[in-house]
């Protein structure tokens, strides 16, 4: 026959058991109603007629872009990252003439660009070694030898004032543009650019002597975006369509 005591303890174990599975139950809530990770919003681009319309910037008037003759691939816009690498990382796809700068959450600001003309292409990994805006232009001595109307823009370096005297001044016809971003490898000058320039309609296209340009508008974008020491990579592996 079964006691009394042994019908107490036996409900006392079952009230313990039940309480315990309450426990279990809040704890098992409480775990699945936890709030997930804050996430760095995505940049909000405006439309392409506020992207690119006129702006003046620095005393220099940059004029509207026609942005309807443009394919819209080459728009600026936000997309997935095709490459995998770290935020920051500037991306240049000469396969696609496609820049890319890497953002949080595996997207990426991507821009049409203007390339090389073949053999003058510069490829490979490098570092966004500083930036300017406005910059002066400073012509290679293989570009004046190439084309000798430029010898008015030949610079020469002055050893007291550690100054490079000479070259094009800044301005809306400097093939440099709004911006430039200059590239670095092992420490020591490409003498490759990311800029600015006016001619919008090589945007797509391989016509410059090895820079990477982009629209004036772009540029000023791209500039304010990317920190110095940024990393860089000059690729056609990408396969972007």
């Amino acid at each position: 026959m079964i006691s009394r005591r042994s019908l107490l303890t036996a409900a006392s174990v079952s009230l313990a058991a039940t309480a315990l599975a309450a426990c279990s139950e809040t704890t098992t809530t409480s775990r699945e109603l936890r709030p997930e990770p804050v996430r760095t919003p995505l940049p909000e681009l405006p439309p392409p007629a506020l992207m690119y319309a006129a702006v003046k910037d620095g005393g220099h008037q940059i004029p509207a872009v026609p942005f309807e003759k443009i394919d819209k691939r080459f728009h600026r816009q936000v997309v997935a990252d095709p490459s995998g690498e770290r935020p920051g990382t500037v991306i240049v796809d000469t396969g696609s003439h496609f820049l890319h700068l890497v953002l949080p959450g595996r997207r990426a600001m991507r821009y049409g660009v203007g390339l090389g003309r073949q053999g003058f292409e510069w490829s490979g990994e490098g570092v966004i070694e500083w930036k300017q805006p406005w910059p002066k232009w400073h012509p290679p001595a293989e570009m004046i030898e190439r084309q000798p109307n430029l010898k008015k823009y030949a610079t020469t370096y002055d050893p007291v004032t550690k100054q490079w005297l000479g070259g094009m001044e800044p301005g809306i016809s400097n093939p440099l543009g709004a911006r430039a971003l200059y590239i670095y490898q092992n420490g020591k000058d490409t003498l490759y650019r990311l800029h600015g320039s006016p001619e919008w309609w090589t945007i797509g296209k391989s016509v410059s002597s090895g820079c990477v340009r982009l629209i004036n508008q772009d540029a000023i974008d791209l500039y304010e975006r990317v920190a110095p020491k940024s990393p860089i990579i000059v690729t056609s592996g990408l396969r972007i369509t």
